[in-house]
């Protein structure tokens, strides 16, 4: 397998390394996969707000990797509270659906992982260790375990990509 370069773009107060999807012009190299995902790995300095566009319908997250970061604008400019979020290290944050993502490091420095993408809204078959979609699927995964063809290991000749 060959390795591959993660693009890293400076966006105001963040740090992003862009391993799919784009901030900008910059173009994160994992590509065409079907729920159009964005990976992002953010690191915020000081404490002003980093703005990102979010998709409407696709399930956005957060995962703090290091500090606190505060989710959200505080105010929307109407008087009422905007909802709002501290995440510390290690925690996760699901977003409701919605049009931008706001974040500022609480204490001069935060990092975290965003990651979106489209709902695939699919049924799931789950047992043990393997997940499918239907009972059907899980019985022939458990076959094929079984059968020892489960796995398909690389021959000589096979392509990484």
């Amino acid at each position: 397998m060959e390795a591959c370069n993660i693009p890293e773009v400076a966006d105001g107060p963040a740090r992003i390394r862009v391993v799919a999807g784009r901030v900008g012009e910059t173009e994160g190299p994992v590509r065409g996969v079907v729920i159009d995902p964005e990976y992002l790995d953010v690191t915020l300095e000081g404490e002003d707000p980093w703005r990102h566009p979010t998709t409407p319908g696709h399930t956005v997250f957060a995962y703090a990797v290091t500090g606190d970061t505060l989710f959200g604008e505080g105010s929307n400019g109407n008087g009422d509270a905007d909802a709002t979020r501290v995440l510390p290290a290690l925690s996760t944050a699901l977003f409701a659906d919605g049009d931008t993502i706001v974040a500022r490091a609480v204490h001069g420095r935060s990092r975290f992982l965003l990651v979106s993408g489209r709902p695939l809204r699919e049924p799931v078959a789950w047992y043990g260790p393997i997940v499918m979609n239907t009972d059907e699927e899980l019985q022939q995964a458990f076959r094929e375990y079984r059968d020892g063809t489960f796995v398909r290991h690389a021959t000589k000749g096979d392509s990484a990509e």
